[in-house]
Formats: C-alpha cells, structure tokens, sequence
C-alpha cells in the first residue's frame, strides 16, 4: 500500500526548497519598506520582478529553482558592475555610486566568490582531470570549470585563469 501522506510531506519538501529564495526575496522586500530603505528595496523590487517573468516564461512550469534564481541574481550583479564602469567612465560618479550599491544588495544573496588563489587551484585540478596540456583544449576546461564554478566565479576570470595556464 502507498503510503501518501509521507509523499504529500516529501512533495511539499521540495516544493519549499524551490521557493526559498523567491520566499527569502519576497520577506526582504517588507523589511526593507519597515526600515524605509530606499535602495534594497528597489534592488529587491527588481530581483522579484525578474523572478515572476523567469516563472511565468514559456516551460518554466510556473516554478523557479534556486540554482536559477541564483544565476538570475548573479546576471543583474554582472550587468550592474558593468553599468557602473560605464557611469565612471561618462563622468557620473553620482550614478555609478547608486549603481553600485544595488550591487552591494545583490551580492549579499550570492554565494561567497572564490579567490584567485582558489580559482586558480580549481581550475588546475580541472586540467589536470581533463588531461589538457594546450590551448587546443581550453574548451574542454571552460566546459567543465564552468559548471563546477558556476556562481562562485565569473567567466571572464577563469578564462583568463584557463588561458595563463594552458598557455
């Protein structure tokens, strides 16, 4: 005989994991409004705006993963830093600041960025797993640095990182 009930409570399980940080978002939102925070709740208004289109997105079976929300967050994060540098480079520091701070309020739901000590150390073990010895074979070290760093380091430094020592 099935037994439903505990099921029911893996069911429900799962579906809490999944809406964590979507919940965690939401709860921050009225936080920051009783502390009349202006520029998280702004930043989180946006992060929630986000997260409802990637939920309501053809095939997206109306849920959101937490690994898809964290790439979500690190995207915006990413878009932000480079809005920045684009504010600073104009002359409009005054932008870059207020650009910088919804950052700040970003990252504080990513996971801790790796070093470059420690991607460096990663990424050595990669080579060393996928055997590569040139530059012929960086692919095969992106693919998979990428899916073992994904959220702890950005592309760009492992790449740099993959180039130095394969080169």
């Amino acid at each position: 005989m099935i037994n439903f009930a505990s099921q029911r409570n893996v069911l429900i399980d799962k579906i809490n994991d999944i809406m964590a940080l979507f919940d965690q978002i939401s709860e921050d939102i009225k936080s920051a409004m009783k502390a009349r925070d202006k520029v998280r709740l702004e930043t989180l208004r946006n992060i929630k705006k986000v997260f409802l289109e990637a939920k309501t997105a053809p095939g997206a079976n109306d849920t959101l993963a937490d690994a898809d929300a964290l790439k979500i967050i690190s995207k915006l994060a990413k878009q932000g830093k480079e809005t920045a540098a684009t504010y600073t480079q104009a002359g409009r520091q005054d932008l870059a600041d207020a650009e910088l701070a919804q950052v700040e309020v970003l990252e504080s739901y990513l996971p801790k960025q790796l070093s470059q000590e420690e991607i460096e150390a990663e990424v050595k073990k990669i080579i060393a797993e996928v055997g590569a010895t040139s530059m012929k074979e960086m692919g095969k070290v992106m693919g998979t640095a990428s899916k073992k760093l994904a959220g702890k380091a950005d592309g760009r430094v492992i790449s740099e990182i993959v180039k130095k020592l394969l080169a």
